[in-house]
């Protein structure tokens, strides 16, 4: 018998336990890419499907380096790693990818409009404000938010005048982090241009979708967004690649976008990971942005960002205010005996009001009946709706 060799796959460190991390687990199994967590408790959602996890604390550049050890590359589930640590990892000799160049403006905001200022990217105007004289110097009324540690809404305030701005700039002198004020915009509707780059340049984008937020959570994504012009589809997905190749990010960024109603986009913020707005693409596109992150961190060539039907709606699945009411596993037999082209994707986590906990898509031809039943699956599993038969 003649001897092979066989080249290992890389090891790929992940740092974050949430869903994202947990979503790359499937992807990497197919693909058979070994994955090692840092997780930040037990039993995490990703720490229940990737077995290789270590438990700490990614602000501890010690574990940090326990964890990547023996890993060529490490990636992200969430942009909360300090930026002297992603440096340090480099420096050791491990890729990371985003690398803290281009993280960085994931994780700072402030340096984010400064940057896409720089080049030329349509934004919201913003200025950074110290106190509340300078917000009242930029105008009424206005959207606050801290630079750094923001995410679903948190760290993020509408003010209507000088009274309404205690809680930002007490909460700003507690973290030492800096506020961000910014035009209230009158957009019609938000939407998300996703891209994925890999370190050797190539790119691929996927459809504009339209996003739904409630409470600064992202609800429902709709792929494609519904009457939304090529030519300014086109556009948001030129900015997003743009700003890629110019921050050098590598793996997915979603660039969330609002478009108001003369006809224009704004860029309103980034992300260098996996989005909620693109969950919609594990069922509804040839390739999942789950997949394409894992092939751009590793530089394998990308797959296409191509949809495989017509229409795909992603509908969130939230804690109620009654964690005792929703039924998550106990929602599968109505739900799936209702639609069985339903795709249900479940985080393994515990209910709590308003948090994301899972997410079911639905695809076809016909917009008005992927809407039905997306909304009707996400509303049983939450508990919304009674046990009449249907």
């Amino acid at each position: 018998m003649p001897s092979h060799q066989h080249r290992l796959a890389p090891t790929l460190a992940v740092i974050g336990g949430g869903q994202l991390a947990r979503m790359m687990a499937e992807p990497a199994a197919a693909m058979g890419l070994p994955l090692r967590l840092l997780a930040e408790a037990e039993g995490v959602s990703a720490a229940q499907v990737i077995p290789d996890h270590l438990v700490g604390d990614y602000r501890d550049l010690d574990t940090l380096r326990k964890v990547t050890d023996g890993c060529q590359v490490v990636t992200f589930d969430h942009e909360h790693v300090p930026t002297e640590h992603l440096h340090a990892l480099a420096a050791d000799g491990t890729a990371v990818r985003p690398g803290p160049e281009a993280l960085v403006h994931a994780q700072d905001k402030g340096v984010m409009r400064e940057r896409l200022a720089e080049l030329g990217v349509p934004c919201p105007r913003n200025a950074l404000v110290a106190s509340v004289a300078d917000v009242e110097a930029f105008g009424f009324p206005c959207v606050l938010k801290t630079t750094r540690g923001g995410y679903d809404g948190k760290g993020v305030w509408f003010v209507r005048s000088a009274a309404d701005c205690a809680e930002a700039f007490e909460t700003a002198g507690s973290s030492a982090v800096r506020i961000l004020a910014e035009e209230l915009v009158d957009f019609r509707r938000e939407l998300s241009a996703l891209v994925v780059r890999s370190p050797s340049g190539q790119a691929a984008a996927y459809p504009v979708v339209a996003s739904t937020q409630q409470d600064g959570i992202c609800v429902e994504v709709v792929a494609p967004a519904p009457d939304l012009s090529a030519a300014l589809a086109g556009e948001a997905q030129q900015i997003a690649l743009r700003i890629a190749g110019a921050l050098d990010v590598t793996g997915v960024l979603a660039v969330e976008l609002f478009e108001t109603d003369d006809g224009r986009v704004l860029v309103n913020e980034l992300a260098m990971r996996p989005h909620n707005t693109g969950h919609w693409s594990q069922d509804g596109a040839v390739t999942s942005q789950f997949e394409n992150h894992l092939r751009a961190v590793l530089d394998l060539p990308l797959g296409s960002p191509a949809p495989r039907a017509r229409w795909t709606v992603m509908v969130n699945i939230l804690g109620g205010p009654d964690p005792t009411v929703g039924r998550l596993y106990d929602g599968y037999p109505h739900a799936l005996a209702r639609d069985p082209f339903l795709r249900v994707h479940l985080y393994g986590k515990d209910l709590r009001p308003g948090r994301k906990v899972g997410h079911v898509n639905a695809y076809g031809d016909d917009l008005e009946d992927c809407l039905e039943r997306a909304r009707h699956a996400a509303a049983w599993f939450r508990g919304d709706l009674g046990n009449e038969s249907e």
